[in-house]
Parts: C-alpha cells; structure tokens; sequence
C-alpha cells in the first residue's frame, strides 16, 4: 500500500523497490528501502511499517514544486529550500511558477524568495531572474529589458526602481535596462530607437 504519492512517484517508488509477493516480512530489510525511496527527487519524507494481515505500508510526502532553476542541461524543478525535486522539458509543465538561471542560482534560493515577493507589483512583466557571475541578479522583463541589480542589498535596490516606475513610468518608457549596480548612481540604458532619437534631437 503507498499512500501520499502522486501516480509517477507511486510508479517510481514499484521500479526502484521490486518486491515479489508473497514474501515473508523478515527478509525486508525497510532501512534500506527508506533510503532507497528517499533517494527519489520528489520524496521529502518516507514512512514503512508491516501492519497486521501482511500489509506492507509506505506513506509518502512529496516535495512541493516552488522554482524552477534553467541550466544547460535543461530545466530542474526545486522546492523552496533548492532541493531537487525532477526535471522537465517544457517550462509549460510549471507555468506559474518563477524561473531562476544562472550557475549556484540553487544555493540562493533564499535571496531570489525574497527577490520574488519584492517583485510582485511586476509579476506580470516578470520573465525569470539570472544570478550573475555567482554574485548577483538580472531580472529580465518582457520588452526585452533588464533589472540590473547590485550585490548588495538587491532586495532594496528592487524596491527603488518600483517605486520610480510608479511615480514617473519608468519602464514604460524606451529603456532598455536599469542599471543599479553602482550605489547611489542608477544608471538608465536606452534602446536604440530612443538613442537615435536623442541624437536626432541634438
């Protein structure tokens, strides 16, 4: 009996544990099987007892998907600690959930939890968010701009370029990112058009 475990799991769980019945409970060996079982991605926790009758019982707790983490070799769904849970081919199997690239983005799953929330009143331009050179986070929106944030206190740097978006429209405007890598000196990269545009005028 396996309880607690979505039917790909419960299908994981009868290939890596092949029992023939009948068998007789002492030649079980159930530390073993935990471990084994515990093994599988989407396994958070893993619980065998023999109950009376001969019912061998395994409930399960899966991994809640929370991030998923693009890498070369393809796309990697994570719980909210960073934990792997599987891997999939089509960012469609997740679409609600946030996108995170970027080599050890894995081991900042804290700060990009924190950089999520920061983003909600952009959620919707929201493409993913890059960990740069291992020290710091792109956003990148749809438009094709970007969020370039610093490697210190990016949470609070987020929260500055939302609240200039909402008093002048930042990002409505023909910009192609916004550079806060540099305390106290926020620079704005134009697209091409508006440089031309700049130039014309001048």
């Amino acid at each position: 009996s396996i309880n607690g475990a979505s039917d790909a799991v419960m299908q994981d769980i009868r290939e890596v544990i092949p029992i023939d019945f009948p068998v007789s409970s002492f030649t079980l060996d159930l530390d073993h099987m935990k471990k084994v079982i515990t093994g599988l991605g989407p396994v958070k926790e893993v619980d065998l007892r023999i109950h009376g009758g001969g019912i061998l019982e395994i409930k399960i707790i899966e991994r809640t998907p929370a991030i998923l983490w693009r890498r070369d070799a393809g796309l990697e769904v994570l719980d909210q600690t960073g934990t792997y849970v599987t891997s999939i081919t089509s960012r469609l199997d997740y679409p609600t959930l946030p996108l995170i690239a970027g080599e050890d983005a894995d081991s900042r799953i804290k700060e990009a939890n924190l950089l999520f929330k920061a983003a909600e009143p952009l959620k919707d331009r929201v493409r993913g968010f890059v960990l740069i050179g291992k020290r710091r986070w792109n956003i990148v929106l749809d438009r094709e701009q970007t969020l370039m944030l610093p490697e210190q206190n990016p949470v609070a740097s987020l929260e500055q370029i939302i609240v200039l978006n909402d008093a002048y429209e930042l990002l409505d405007r023909d910009v192609r990112a916004v550079d806060f890598r540099i305390e106290n000196r926020p620079t704005l990269h134009l697209t091409l058009g508006a440089v031309k545009e700049l130039n014309d005028i001048k």
